[in-house]
């Protein structure tokens, strides 16, 4: 699976903004979120299989954190059309002041 597929649920998403403050073990992460704790391990192992999660234990507990390497791979791809929406900024800040 890739990031972008795993990425793809918002509560995913969720999860990696959590995860983005600092790791967390997986009953931390379910407190933040309305489902059940199984539902928020299918979604961490979504993340684990996508590489945008790494996982280790910790006695009973299991530490999620990023894998940045995952995310690097969706920079790279995102990183194609970032000329694109600056240029696309440009023209419009350009507008701006013509009409101001």
């Amino acid at each position: 699976m890739d990031g972008f597929t795993a990425l793809a649920d918002p509560t995913r998403r969720g999860i990696v903004e959590l995860l983005s403050q600092g790791e967390k073990d997986a009953g931390t992460i379910a407190g933040h979120f309305p489902i059940s704790k199984p539902a928020i391990s299918r979604h961490l192992a979504v993340l684990r299989d996508g590489r945008i999660v790494s996982v280790r234990r910790d006695a009973q507990r299991r530490i999620y954190s990023l894998r940045p390497e995952g995310l690097y791979d969706i920079d790279r791809w995102l990183s194609r059309y970032r000329g694109f929406w600056a240029d696309r900024l440009d023209d419009l800040e350009r507008v701006l002041k013509e009409e101001g």
